[in-house]
This record gives C-alpha cells, structure tokens and sequence, in this order.
C-alpha cells in the first residue's frame, strides 16, 4: 500500500500550487480515515507508518509526501515527518516549488451561510498566501446529526460561490447568510469536527474521508479565543411551565383529548431540550420528521391515546413554538404541510409491542424509563420474567433491579456458579443499558446467522471481560467478532 501511495506521490511532483498539494496529500491521509483498530487509531498507526516509509525511500516523491503530511497530519504524524524531512534535504533531495509556500495560509473573511429553521451551517472561510491563490473552505455542519460536520468542499472561485451564497439569501426568505467573526468559526468547527471524530461510522458524505485533513488544519489557522454559546439548560419546572402556557393557548384550544394532549407535549418538549441542544422552540420539516418517524416509533413507549394525539399535538406545537421565535411564515407553511404528510406514516412506522400480543405488564417492567429502542435487547438478556416454580415467583422480580437480576439469571441455570453468574451479570447490565449500542449489534447479527442465544452470551462474555472498560477496544473487539463469522 505504502508503495502505491509513494507511486501516487510522484503527482505532487508535478503541480505548482501549494493549494494543490495540501489536497492531494489530504486526499491520500484520507484513505484510511475513520477507521478503527483493537487498541491503535488507524489514522496515528498507519500515517506514522508511511512516514517511515517515506523517510526510508528518500526520493523526491517521498519529501513532497513528508512536507505535506508536515502540515496537514495529526501532531504526532506532522512532528515526526518534520523530523524525516530535515535529513533528506540536508542531503540534497529536491524539494518541489510549492514546498516553501505550503501551509503559508494567512485566514480572511468568514461567513455562515444557514436556513431559518437552524437545520444545518454551512461555514465559508477564505484564504490566501500571502494574499494570492485565494480560495474557500466550505463545511457543513448538521444540527440534525448532533452538531456534526457532514461535508465539506474546496473552491478557488471564491466571488463566484459568495455571490452564490448571497444571491440565495436574497430569492430565498428561509436562507440567511452574515459575516462570522473567524474566532467564532473556530470554535465551532472545532466542536463539530469533534464530534464528527468521536462518531463511529458518521453519516458524512462519501467524500469527507478526502478533506477530513485539509479541514483539520484550515481550523487551525484561524485564531483561537471564540467561544460558542453553551446550550440553555431547562429545568423540569422550566419545562412544565412552558407545557402548561401551551397547553392554555389558543393554538392548543382544538386538542379533544386533553391529557393525552398533556403528555405528548412533554414528550415534544423533551426532546428538543435533551436531543436538539436545547431549543424546543425550534420547529422544521426535518426535525418534525425525525421526531415523528425515527425518534419516537425506536424510543418512546406511548399509550394508543398518545398515539392517535401526537401528530396533533405537535402540529399545535409548530403553530405555538414558531410565534415565539419568530419563524417565516413560509417556513410554518412547510413545517406544517410536512407534518400533514407524514401522519399517515407515523401510524406506519409506530409499532406499539402490545399489538403483537406482548402482555402491556411485561413490557412495562423491560421498559421502566419507556424507551422501546431497549424492549429486544432487554428481552433477550432476560427472557424469563414470568412464572416460575415452587421457590421463586418470576413475575414478583424486578429485571431493573441488581438484586433481582441475579435471581433472575439463576433460575435460567440450575447449578449456578458464582463467577459465572456475575460474568452473566456484568453483560446482562450492559445489554440493558445499551453500552454500548454494537454490544446488541452484534447479537442480533449472530441471531440472524443462526447461532444460539446461549452461545451468543457466552461469545459476548468473553469479550466483555477480556477487554475490560475501554470502550474503543470493545467496539473494535466486536467488530473482530462480526467479521470472524
């Protein structure tokens, strides 16, 4: 591969633009981006790798290579390819034209380009070298997607896409786009690359794995010192209040079932103070959908009464929230129509496990906190919590409690053996919880192939206290397990 890749390196031969280079070399850092090791990060293990590598060839290629992976790599990679270099230009290996100039960006003018709803930013900065070769950065950050960085893009038109950008805001009454101070726009990117890095597998376009390096180090050209507004935090009275002055307004008056109506709201209000950084007042056609059909039919156990009341009830919501912060009213009209269109689906897409003939009782006590993501994988942690025998009634245990996950785990084996219950126990707890999310990945993968749940157990137990608590080697240990069968 490293050899390939040296082969590749020959094109930075070949250009004159450092703007060139630094993409070709954030192109080739970018193969391997995202991916996970046992106990190494890819991108430290295999980047520091091909600068030995590199160091090793000696070639022209290779010092173009070391000079931008100088900066555009980790600080470990930059350092050590840094040092690599030095030696082969004392030596007299030739350094491409562009080698002095690389990374020699001074920042310009930052903008952010947004739509009203507070759906995504897209983030414009402008550079130059020493005032020429001006070219943009634009990266997109999806407030749906917890705040992350979702894409990203180069342009050397740079009036040309500002142009864009404002002739939009101008036709469009949903789009906004404003200057940002560039300490600002460091800090936000900083945040949201963070996340993007820390999000195994993130929904980011095909491309990013290209600019994730590139982007990386235009951040650290901008100046340090922005700070981006933490969240409001809403209190539960903050959050009661503001049920109650919606429930008492003109916009909720037509809602029949009032404490339906009641409980829906909270659930409304809930997720946008715990899942969308606070603002429960924000209403779009995107969020409404993703509450609707992704976010409540995996992890909100809801009564038929709820069921039938909250399309309603979070179409009075969008009338309510949007007087408050002012939205559009275009951007209403949309919101609206969107929640209209997707009724019929949420009916679809909304599978209450009490019409599958799972008795209401039993699904309650595997779902105390109502999160109907956690009923299969609680279910198959403990699939006995009903009757029993002469010494033990399971109906009476709690499969929430410590305690009575042990009894519970003691009459599914007869002759038990301590350590070998709490080694039962230890995943049992993690599979309730859901930590982490590939622990049930995995089983039901294995269930799908066929295996049996006892083996799965044991499989998963294994690995559990094999690998101890770090989670990143415990993702990857399951990932080692999918793969082997």
């Amino acid at each position: 591969m490293f050899q390939e890749m040296l082969r590749a390196a020959r094109e930075l031969l070949a250009v004159r633009s450092p703007l060139d280079a630094e993409l070709i070399v954030s192109e080739m850092l970018g193969a391997w981006w995202g991916k996970r090791l046992l106990h190494d990060d890819v991108e430290e293990l295999v980047g520091e790798a091909l600068v030995d590598y590199a160091a090793k060839a000696g070639t022209p290629a290779a010092l173009a290579l070391l000079t931008g992976i100088a900066y555009l790599g980790t600080p470990r990679q930059a350092a050590k390819a840094e040092r690599a270099a030095l030696p082969l230009m004392e030596a007299g290996v030739a350094r491409p034209g562009w080698a002095g100039r690389v990374g020699m960006v001074e920042p310009d003018d930052c903008y952010v380009s947004r739509d009203v709803y507070g759906d995504q930013d897209s983030i414009v900065c402008t550079y130059t070298y020493g005032g020429e070769e001006r070219h943009a950065l634009v990266v997109v950050i999806d407030h749906n997607e917890r705040g992350m960085v979702v894409d990203a893009w180069v342009s050397s038109q740079v009036e040309k896409l500002l142009g864009y950008c404002r002739q939009e805001a101008e036709d469009n009454p949903l789009m906004l786009f404003e200057p940002l101070p560039a300490s600002r726009a460091r800090a936000m990117l900083e945040k949201a690359l963070a996340i993007t890095d820390d999000t195994e597998e993130p929904p980011v376009k095909d491309t990013f794995g290209s600019y994730h390096a590139f982007v990386r180090a235009r951040i650290r050209a901008l100046p340090p010192g922005g700070r981006r507004p933490a969240p409001p935090v809403h209190s539960r009275d903050r959050r009661a209040t503001m049920a109650a002055q919606f429930l008492a307004s003109d916009e909720a008056e037509g809602l029949s079932d009032r404490s339906a109506a009641s409980r829906c709201v909270d659930r409304i209000i809930d997720y946008g103070c715990d899942h969308d950084f606070g603002r429960p007042l924000r209403v779009s056609p995107i969020k409404c959908e993703t509450f609707l059909l992704h976010y409540l039919p995996r992890k909100v156990m809801l009564s038929p009464g709820e069921q039938d009341a909250m399309p309603h009830v979070l179409a009075a919501w969008v009338r309510w929230a949007s007087q408050r912060t002012r939205l559009h009213e275009e951007g209403v009209r949309q919101t609206l129509d969107k929640v209209w269109d997707i009724t019929g689906k949420f009916a679809e897409a909304y599978r209450d496990p009490t019409t599958f003939g799972l008795d209401r009782e039993l699904v309650e006590r595997l779902l105390p906190d109502g999160d109907l993501e956690a009923l299969a994988r609680r279910a198959f942690a403990f699939p006995f919590l009903t009757a029993g025998n002469a010494e033990i009634d399971l109906t009476r245990l709690d499969p929430a409690d410590d305690h009575d996950r042990h009894r519970l785990l003691e009459f599914e084996h007869p002759d038990p053996d301590r350590e070998h219950i709490e080694a039962h126990l230890r995943l049992a707890r993690r599979l309730w919880d859901g930590d982490p999310p590939q622990l049930w990945g995995i089983a039901e993968y294995l269930l799908d192939k066929g295996h049996d749940r006892h083996d799965i157990l044991h499989r998963l137990m294994t690995i559990v206290d094999e690998v101890g608590d770090d989670p990143r080697a415990l993702r990857a240990a399951l990932r080692g397990l999918r793969d082997e069968v």
